[in-house]
């Protein structure tokens, strides 16, 4: 039997996000639940063409709403000769009865429950057009991912790992929270050690949505990890900062940098944020303890009107974060304000290959689409000018200023691209 798995790209990004791809964590957790008589190829569009010709008995497309046209397109092709057509992801769990026109099946949800029936199924030819399960998948004894169908393949780096799935925030424009639920599960710590120690290189990436969301397993992971000597980068929030013992044994389990979320920074974000924060004594325990920062920002909230974008360049640079990023709000299906934005008639695109953060496709409460989408533009550029990362960036706080120097030079060019009309 052969299986091919594909990550399929927006086709607007195809030109460029080759240069940015990471792996497919989630394809490679898929790969691992298969048994082994089953050839599996790797399909990332980002990296790699689909040959629509090659023989084949399945196939298992991974979508997100803005690659969902692209996926459909691929399920219709291999449907036309034949193939069978497996769906699955955020978008086809949200969306599962829009999925199944271009597929055969529809996994909903996570995949270690559902996965070895779907292929259990499509050996008796019995596939059942949704597969979900009631509960949760449990992160103990979770199979390795298959890193093997990886080689050959260009990444940022490849070794992504997983130490916690859920988030206890209940955001109303994140999609997390829905699929992989609001409960935090955790993987034993030896086990995430164990994986690490496995990996080629010595630099790691947690895809966690909050590496430190769970502060006694922070503690605990970051304890382990120290005699590994690996350097490593997470997403995590300012709390950490608060939290002195948290923040030493971070950096000395070889943090190098986090990506912290600070969303809106209209009157009304601050002063929700500055209940509990004080944002510049929180970068600078970070930086103190060698830590980068990389900070995310979203414009579109209904408390932003056009002084937003001038108040948050003026706040990035003052924090001197050394990378940030800009995106625009998102209605994605399935989120609060998806429905709230719905209940309202504010959504006008209705083109899901749109929804990719970088595209206005609702009408904001206090400016109009267009000044939105410049807005950001605007931002971006004036945060990724010389004159601000001499501001940022000099003195230089960390021994590879050339390398952050490079990366916001990339990441100047990344986003613009994908803000370009």
């Amino acid at each position: 039997m052969k299986l091919k798995l594909i990550v399929p790209v927006a086709v607007k990004q195809k030109r460029w996000t080759k240069y940015f791809a990471i792996p497919p964590l989630n394809l490679l957790y898929v790969a691992a639940l298969t048994p082994k008589d089953v050839e599996i190829t790797l399909i990332d569009e980002h990296i790699d063409r689909i040959d629509f010709e090659e023989a084949v008995d399945l196939v298992g497309i991974t979508s997100l709403t803005a690659t969902a046209p692209r996926a459909y397109e691929i399920g219709d092709e291999f449907k036309k000769r034949g193939v069978k057509v497996v769906l699955g992801g955020i978008h086809p769990s949200t969306l599962p009865e829009e999925a199944i026109q271009h597929a055969d099946s529809i996994v909903i949800g996570e995949a270690e429950n559902l996965w070895p029936e779907v292929i259990e199924d499509f050996k008796k030819k019995r596939l059942k057009k949704f597969y979900q399960s009631s509960q949760k998948p449990s992160l103990e004894n979770l199979l390795l991912p298959r890193r093997d169908l990886l080689q050959g393949k260009r990444y940022l780096t490849k070794n992504f790992i997983q130490t916690t799935r859920g988030c206890p925030f209940d955001c109303d424009f994140c999609s997390v929270t829905k699929f992989f639920g609001r409960r935090h599960r955790f993987r034993p710590v030896e086990d995430v050690v164990k994986e690490i120690e496995s990996l080629e290189g010595n630099f790691t990436i947690f895809a966690d949505d909050n590496v430190v969301a769970h502060k006694k397993y922070a503690k605990e992971l970051f304890k382990a990890l120290i005699p590994c000597k690996k350097r490593w980068f997470s997403q995590a929030d300012l709390s950490m900062a608060q939290d002195e013992e948290l923040l030493k044994l971070a950096a000395q389990s070889g943090c190098e940098g986090v990506y912290i979320g600070f969303e809106s920074l209209s009157d009304i974000g601050l002063k929700k944020f500055k209940k509990y924060i004080d944002f510049k004594d929180a970068i600078n325990r970070l930086k103190k303890h060698g830590i980068r920062v990389e900070g995310s920002f979203i414009f579109g909230f209904d408390s932003d009107d056009k002084r937003v974008f001038e108040k948050t360049l003026r706040f990035a640079q003052e924090l001197r974060l050394d990378v940030a990023t800009f995106h625009l709000l998102t209605p994605l299906p399935g989120t609060q304000l998806y429905e709230k934005l719905e209940r309202e008639n504010r959504i006008v695109v209705r083109d899901w290959s749109k929804y990719n953060l970088s595209t206005v496709v609702f009408q904001p409460k206090q400016m109009t689409r267009e000044e939105l989408q410049e807005g950001v533009r605007w931002t971006m550029k004036k945060f990724y000018s010389l004159f601000s990362m001499t501001k940022r960036l000099f003195p230089p706080p960390f021994k590879t200023l050339p390398h952050i120097i490079a990366y916001n030079l990339s990441r100047k060019a990344h986003f613009l691209k994908s803000l370009k009309k």
